[in-house]
């Protein structure tokens, strides 16, 4: 008998039927002889209607109410989950963040798991029950409710199998697995039956959406092995883990984010400190910088771009704004109109050329690369947005065809 955690996302559990569905999987998990523990997200698009009935009443509602009220999406999955169960004659009961004792820190919107008590869930399999646990939530040190922030269920599910030291995660989403690039852009995308912990941390981090970026890293740290599955095929899924068996290619996936902003800061003075001052008070304004390009000194000034989430976009054209004289610069400019195309894998630190493969399928596109970051596993281009799609295709009939 293994202890084996599953994870459901919001579109296996969007109404009834699918649901349905989602319990029939769970059920013959458990026929299996296993004990079960589940964690469900909100239904569909419920979050997002829980956010624009925010913005009815309070467009300035503070991050405290937000999650008291973005947390009951995951609350009625569960219960609605439990109740298809009875029906089915399984017992079932269903626990939200705080009666699994997930602590967190008081970082509404974006809390961080600090601790899983899990005494509740043990006595629960103990009476043979599948226990249905609300993902994305837990309580900070003063009893209040608290979320995760995106893509939270899955750290949900990874740091209950590490306090429960369970045999198994399962990550089920609407996917095969995690594929050499977005089937949805890339017809041609292969599905990976391994990928390591560090090349699925770089592609997360990167733009693919298969799995958030805070679940592999704590998967990684306590050797939790994942897989990653459809909750609608049946067909084996993607292992996520340490070490996997030597491949002919030398990259694992081709991912793109087109939710960047590039900030282009123009003049400032050509002398030792200046990018400290820079990107020193971007940190203490939480603001995480990425792909940073400086260029060679022109006399006294030089310039340096760089590129932010487009979300922190706003706040930092506000900090550098506000902070001109300090830093000196003539002039800041902002676009949202590009996009970052990453290639990832742990091959390409022994094999010379890939690099180069990567900028000829750009270049026999015609498409222009503007800024590039390097790292053993994996590396980054900055295009034009309008270009992201085809540059993937491109890259992908590259390197896997």
């Amino acid at each position: 008998m293994a202890l084996i955690v599953q994870k459901f996302g919001g579109s296996s559990v969007a109404n009834a039927e699918k649901i349905q569905n989602v319990c029939r999987i769970i059920s013959r998990t458990y026929d299996a002889g296993n004990d079960v523990v589940v964690v469900l997200s909100a239904q569909g698009d419920t979050t997002d209607d829980l956010i624009e009935k925010a913005q009815e009443i309070n467009p300035a509602a503070s991050k405290r109410e937000m999650d008291v009220l973005l947390s009951t999406g995951e609350q009625i999955s569960i219960a609605l989950a439990a109740m298809c169960l009875e029906k089915m004659g399984y017992p079932a009961v269903s626990l939200t963040g705080w009666q699994v004792g997930m602590q967190t820190s008081s970082d509404y919107s974006a809390a961080r798991i600090r601790k899983v008590e899990g005494s509740r869930i043990r006595k629960e399999l103990d009476k043979r029950r599948i226990v249905l646990v609300a993902g994305f939530q837990g309580i900070n040190r003063y009893g209040d409710i608290t979320t995760l922030g995106r893509g939270g269920s899955d750290t949900t599910a990874v740091a209950l199998a590490v306090a429960l030291k369970a045999d198994l995660c399962q990550i089920y989403t609407d996917v095969d697995g995690v594929y050499t690039a977005d089937p949805r852009i890339v017809p041609n995308a292969r599905k990976l039956d391994e990928i390591t912990y560090d090349e699925m941390l770089e592609l997360a981090s990167l733009g693919a959406q298969v799995l958030h970026n805070r679940s592999v890293e704590l998967a990684k740290h306590y050797g939790v092995e994942l897989e990653v599955l459809s909750s609608f095929s049946g067909n084996p899924g993607t292992i996520v883990k340490e070490v996997v068996k030597m491949e002919k290619t030398y990259i694992s996936g081709v991912a793109q984010d087109k939710k960047i902003a590039r900030i282009a800061v123009v003049g400032l003075e050509n002398v030792p400190g200046v990018a400290y001052k820079l990107f020193s008070l971007l940190a203490k304004n939480k603001v995480n910088v990425d792909i940073i390009l400086q260029s060679i000194g022109r006399g006294d000034t030089k310039d340096i771009s760089f590129t932010v989430n487009e979300k922190d976009e706003e706040l930092c054209m506000q900090v550098l704004q506000e902070n001109q004289e300090a830093l000196r610069f003539h002039e800041i400019y902002a676009s949202n109109d590009v996009a970052k195309i990453s290639i990832v894998g742990s091959g390409m630190v022994n094999n010379a050329g890939v690099a180069a493969s990567m900028f000829e399928a750009l270049y026999k596109s015609r498409i222009n690369i503007h800024m590039i970051s390097t790292s053993e596993i994996k590396i980054s281009v900055l295009i034009d947005k309008g270009d992201s799609e085809k540059a993937m295709r491109a890259i992908h009939d590259q390197f896997f065809d």
